[in-house]
């Protein structure tokens, strides 16, 4: 999924989380939104947004660009968000007991998230 959207950057940091509890398909939502932004906006709308999911990919950006820092040499203003994509995790099963005997599964879906900051070229 990351070649889906490619910008010309040279990778600066990266950072990841896995086995959130939150399905991949309201996660992408929100990580749409900040793709190939500025580091600045980019938490901006995140820290604004109201949905579950951007506290989660905000926490994970911070965490990116403290990655960059402690590279060292480099400039957090000029960084950009150059990759950021979500995976499904493991999907835990559960019954919920219907009427008449009968049962439904629940799926409760989990994601992997992982955000690449990264300097134009």
């Amino acid at each position: 999924m990351a070649t889906k959207f490619k910008m010309h950057m040279k990778e600066v940091a990266r950072a990841s989380v896995k086995h959130v509890r939150i399905s991949p398909q309201k996660l992408r939502l929100v990580v749409d939104m900040i793709r190939g932004m500025q580091i600045e906006p980019a938490l901006q709308v995140l820290q604004f947004s109201s949905n579950k999911g951007a506290a989660m990919a905000l926490k994970l950006l911070k965490s990116a660009v403290a990655n960059a820092k402690e590279k060292g040499g480099i400039d957090v203003d000029a960084l950009w968000v150059s990759a950021i994509f979500v995976d499904a995790g493991r999907t835990m099963k559960r019954i919920m007991p219907r009427a008449q005997g009968r049962a439904d599964q629940i799926h409760k879906r989990s994601s992997h998230m992982t955000v690449v900051v990264g300097e134009k070229a």
